[in-house]
């Protein structure tokens, strides 16, 4: 039974309503009609991240790990007296590349790639490692996509532009400021990269043939400060497919009137011989195609 009368203002006009406020003067039916003239309350501030200022004209953190490249001139391709040459690696032609670049030190390795799937990237993809090991191991198994999956995220990520060497760029690191085949030289063995020892290049010694990847950094660097760019792993670069250097960029450009459907891979890896790992060795695979020898390393333009 109501047992009082309860005034209650809306928009300064007065009225009355019975309310039930025997204790509290405002009832559920006063608060219902106070809140017709409530203002609505302040929305509080959206606080949003400073967007990050990359400066595209300097070398990367040094926690990336790469190595600054500086522009030069160089022959790409093998002569034709080279052993166990193929007829794809010519004509030999003259490459200049006039501006800096950058290429990781190291190959991107299983630690590398674990972050990308942790921050919501690589499409979730998660390698397998053939029962060698992960950590600072080179990522196995990994396609053309998958490197170009990478690199959209840490681009995304990280604010630069990376992406990966071009075919030239690849060969003008490999040959490490020689004309040989190799960084080395004009031999290898199992000393100085991992691949099948018994089968060197050259006047080496054969060695051993360890049959499985090894943590990136294993051997000494070559004159650029870059690692494993012999062996380990095949490394995919951006090219497109041409059966030989016939019209190839002369300027370090990547060359993309080729056969797209496949793309460049360079270096040799721990289960080839040693002539598979000479710095103008091709060899191509489908975009799609995963295998236990196939990875890749970074590179970046430093613009000017």
């Amino acid at each position: 039974m109501i047992s009082e009368i309860c005034a209650l203002y809306l928009s300064g006009a007065s009225f009355v309503l019975p309310t039930e406020c025997p204790v509290d003067p405002v009832s559920r039916t006063a608060v219902y009609y106070e809140t017709f003239d409530a203002k609505p309350p302040k929305p509080k501030p959206v606080t949003r991240p400073r967007p990050r200022i990359i400066d595209h004209s300097k070398p990367s953190p040094a926690s990336r790990n790469m190595a600054v490249i500086q522009p030069g001139s160089f022959m790409m391709g093998s002569p034709e007296d080279e052993v166990q040459r193929d007829n794809n690696e010519g004509p030999r032609h003259k490459v200049t590349i006039d501006y800096t670049f950058e290429i990781g030190k190291y190959e991107i390795t299983f630690n590398d790639w674990r972050k990308c799937v942790a921050g919501g990237g690589c499409r979730g993809y998660r390698p397998k490692d053939a029962g060698w090991g992960r950590g600072k191991r080179p990522a196995i198994y990994i396609s053309w996509n998958d490197a170009q999956s990478y690199i959209k995220w840490l681009n995304r990520t990280t604010g630069y532009r990376y992406r990966l060497p071009t075919e030239a760029e690849w060969e003008y690191v490999a040959r490490g400021q020689t004309k040989a085949p190799f960084s080395t030289g004009d031999s290898i063995s199992a000393a100085q990269a991992n691949f099948n020892g018994e089968h060197p290049y050259g006047k080496a010694p054969t060695g051993e043939y360890r049959r499985k990847t090894l943590p990136v950094g294993s051997f000494a660097a070559n004159k650029y400060g870059v690692y494993d760019i012999h062996g380990n792993v095949y490394e995919w670069v951006q090219d497109c497919w041409s059966p030989s250097h016939v019209g190839a960029p002369i300027d370090g450009s990547a060359r993309s009137d080729g056969d797209c459907n496949f793309r460049i891979m360079r270096g040799g890896s721990w289960v080839t011989h040693g002539y598979q790992m000479r710095a103008s060795k091709r060899l191509r695979y489908t975009t799609d195609y995963r295998y236990d020898d196939y990875g890749f390393r970074l590179a970046r333009t430093i613009e000017k």
